[in-house]
């Protein structure tokens, strides 16, 4: 038979009622002979017909033939034609030809024409398919045969479902073959139900979703029901109190718990996932914003099944591939409860013996992580927020970090507290980047280590926080950052102005020193090295800039010639002048770093590190609590001495910083009375020496002591290790570590999880595989992000973090 044969409905033997019973009053012939071509074209919707088919006409089948020509007129006023099809002799399809069909008609019924299609090959359902896109769907059924239970279950639902969906039906197993990547069983009746609706490109095949109950109308009416529900649902209330046709119909129902700022994030991992369960249960994007519910707070997944009485279980869940092995497998959920109970015990077995841990920052967080932070004032950026949020805002904090590691975790409660001192800052936008969920932000924005802090403002490049991570030191940078720098200044008066320490009020507190370049217009240069230092030092110092045509009026009223530095220590001190002889914007840093740092200072763990870059013996007053002020004038004198240059002299206060007794200790073996005059080479040789106790602290004293240590007259108290002070782990380069975690992702050849999702594209829930395209919701789904790997709502990552965490000393 031809491809005509698609409007081909059903087929069943009709028993010749007695010609003799209906009289033929030898009316005109009525009987008419067609081809199998033009039959099957010119059935109409509404009418039916009876074909008799036959290549010659056999002396036994004559008699057969001769009643149904008789019953012709008679079935006329039924409105049933008689046709007697003449087949070619090549012909032998189904009907043509057979011997079993010599006294077989068939009742041809045109009236399912438009609801149900037959095919017979594999292109005539790829044209009906394409047809059909972005315009219906189609459900598509295969029975062995004609006039079974299947086949009448399938009929029965296209009358009801026909207006709504194309049915299209098939009895060829090779086209169900050709139409199925596994090895199908032909001997059993299948139903596909076909997302064409959704497709729109041509070259996509539609989504096929196949049924996995038995051909009856009742699982029919089901499927089609699961169908045409929502493919995610949006709820903002007491998920207790929520209903979808999936709990109705006996199915669970699976929660993508959500927050704003990681919504478009969230409904692209819920319909993944409702993709993939389609058919077995139901998905809901659950808004955690809406709800006051505490259970919500560590979860990523909520369980809601349909059985009455069960409570709603909360799960933390480490990607989608779980969630979907959490609906097939019932008893996967008391078993994920079961282990994160047996971690918790583990963990404060941890907890319990410190001795075993590695660091003390993963010991501290580890003890502190049932502490929920508050997160609310810090925006959670993804893929398409970052861009927009740091073109919006005056000045945007971005804290790169991961959500499994100690350090990050611990700079990330530091950061909740800075949140809290600026909230309210009018311009200042305080936010975070998981880099273990968004590694493309990472890699674009050159974070290689975290965490990482980057300030972003309008229309000026980043600049990287390299600072302490305390509340204070955070917040001070922050709001330093938010003053250009260098501040050009116009006139004198707004110089000198700034040199009293003339700020905007919301900066008085976070400022120290008043630091102006003076420079003429014969300087351009240094000018312009001054002006890229001011960039590099952002945030960490406030500059300001004069160059006005009256610089000289300024130059000499401090005795300098520009290029000029001009310094206002802010203790009623005069102001200090320096030359600056060096034109690099590098050497330029280097001096102001200097000049800032003071003459007598106070060591504590904040500020060591800027002493310790001079490379310069440290002459260290160790005293437990204030010292005392004779020996205060007596340093401080020394400090301002012609020596001075040589070494750092300083003092250190036990009562505020305890870690200089455990350093006391490291140089004698026990702690000396107090105060006490340390010399200690830190870059040279190691060597202490303690300044003999029954001299009183004074300069001229002092001063013969270290002459006798320059001549190598005194014998040091004790020589440290020469070992290098190095952290107790190394530097995390996080995007290594994902890539050898997880090699999917591919991060050093992509740096986008879109562009690997291109090269493997994932197979539609009937297993074909499925060609990207735009325009469809589901599509978007698996092209951006990472869909099928990990989930990205308000507790992304939780559970690797943990596992992540005992493998620290790996590491």
């Amino acid at each position: 038979m031809s491809a005509q044969k698609d409007r081909w409905v059903s087929s069943f033997s009709f028993l010749l009622f007695c010609a003799s019973s209906i009289p033929t009053h030898g009316s005109a012939r009525v009987l008419q002979e067609l081809s199998p071509q033009r039959y099957f074209s010119a059935l109409q919707a509404g009418r039916a017909s009876l074909a008799y088919f036959s290549h010659n006409v056999s002396p036994g089948a004559r008699p057969f033939l001769e009643q149904i020509e008789n019953s012709a007129e008679a079935l006329q006023d039924y409105g049933i034609s008689v046709v007697k099809v003449n087949c070619p002799k090549e012909d032998i399809s189904r009907y043509c030809g057979k011997e079993n069909a010599l006294r077989t008609a068939y009742l041809f019924s045109a009236l399912l024409f438009n609801e149900v299609k037959y095919v017979e090959t594999l292109a005539d359902l790829q044209n009906i398919e394409n047809a059909l896109k972005g315009k219906a769907n189609m459900v598509f059924a295969y029975v062995p045969a004609t006039g079974t239970a299947e086949h009448r279950a399938v009929m029965e639902a296209a009358f009801v479902y026909g207006t709504v969906h194309q049915f299209v039906l098939t009895t060829e197993a090779t086209l169900l073959k050709d139409s199925s990547t596994d090895e199908p069983d032909v001997s059993s009746a299948s139903l596909v139900f076909c997302h064409c609706q959704r497709a729109t490109d041509l070259l996509q095949p539609c989504r096929r979703t196949a049924m996995e109950q038995a051909l009856t109308m009742l699982n029919i009416h089901r499927h089609l029901k699961l169908m045409g529900a929502p493919l995610v649902t949006e709820v903002a209330e007491d998920p207790e109190k929520v209903s979808t046709v999936h709990l109705q119909l006996g199915l669970p129902l699976v929660f993508i718990l959500s927050q704003k700022e990681t919504y478009e994030a969230d409904r692209r991992t819920a319909e993944f996932v409702a993709w993939q369960l389609l058919g077995k249960a139901g998905v809901a994007l659950l808004s955690r914003d809406l709800l006051g519910l505490n259970v919500l707070r560590r979860s990523n997944i909520a369980l809601k099944t349909p059985d009455e009485g069960v409570p709603i279980k909360y799960l933390l869940l480490e990607d989608t591939d779980e969630v979907i092995t959490l609906v097939k497998d019932k008893n996967k959920v008391k078993q994920i409860q079961e282990d994160e109970g047996e971690e918790e015990d583990e963990d404060e077995k941890e907890d319990n013996n410190q001795d075993i841990q590695d660091d003390e920052v993963v010991e501290a967080v580890s003890r502190d992580k049932k502490r929920e932070l508050p997160l609310e004032q810090i925006r959670v950026l993804t893929e398409e927020t970052f861009r927009s949020a740091v073109l919006e805002t005056a000045l945007t904090v971005v804290l790169f970090y991961a959500s499994w590691e100690s350090v990050s975790l611990a700079v990330l409660r530091s950061y909740t507290e800075v949140a809290d001192h600026l909230e309210g800052t009018q311009g200042v936008l305080l936010s975070r980047v998981n880099c273990w969920d968004w590694p493309g932000i990472c890699t674009e924005e050159n974070v290689t280590q975290f965490p990482t802090i980057k300030i972003y403002k309008k229309g000026e490049r980043s600049v990287i926080y390299d600072g302490m991570w305390g509340t204070k030191e955070l917040t001070s940078f922050i709001m330093l950052s938010r003053v250009s720098c260098p501040l050009k200044l116009v006139t004198i008066d707004e110089a000198e102005g700034y040199l009293r320490g003339e700020f905007p009020s919301e900066l008085s507190s976070y400022h120290h020193t008043s630091l102006l370049g003076v420079f003429s217009t014969a300087t351009s240069e240094a000018r312009e090295a001054f002006e890229e230092a001011g960039n590099i030092l952002s945030g960490h110092v406030t500059m300001g800039m004069y160059f006005e045509d009256d610089t000289l009026a300024l130059s000499r009223k401090y005795g300098v010639s520009p290029p000029a530095l001009l310094l206002d220590r802010g203790r009623g001190e005069s102001v200090e002048s320096i030359t600056l002889s060096k034109q690099s914007a590098q050497d330029m840093v280097q001096v102001i770093r200097y000049e800032l740092l003071d003459i007598f200072p106070e060591i504590t763990v904040q500020n060591l590190p800027h002493y310790l870059q001079l490379r310069k013996p440290f002459l260290i007053l160790f005293s437990d609590g204030d010292i005392g002020q004779m020996e205060s004038e007596e340093m401080l004198k020394l400090a301002k001495g012609r020596p001075q240059q040589a070494f750092v002299a300083c003092w250190l206060n036990l009562k505020k910083t305890p870690v200089g007794r455990g350093i006391l200790k490291a140089y004698f073996a026990t702690v000396p009375s107090l105060p006490v005059l340390i010399w200690v080479n830190l870059h040279v040789g190691g060597q202490v020496f303690k300044f003999p106790s029954e001299q009183s602290i004074a300069e001229m004293n002092i001063l013969s002591w270290l002459e006798k240590l320059k001549a190598g007259l005194e014998i040091p108290s004790s020589t440290l290790s020469e070992e290098d002070w190095k952290p107790p782990l190394p530097a995390y380069d996080f995007l290594q570590m994902m890539e050898t975690a997880m090699p999917e992702l591919s991060l050093h050849t992509s740096h986008h999880h879109r562009d690997t999702l291109k090269q493997h594209p994932p197979e539609s829930p009937g297993g074909h595989t499925v060609t990207q395209d735009e325009p469809s919701q589901e599509t978007k789904a698996e092209k951006v992000g990472s869909p099928g790997r990990d989930l990205r709502g308000t507790a992304p990552r939780l559970a690797a973090r943990e596992k992540q965490g005992k493998r620290h000393s790996e590491l």
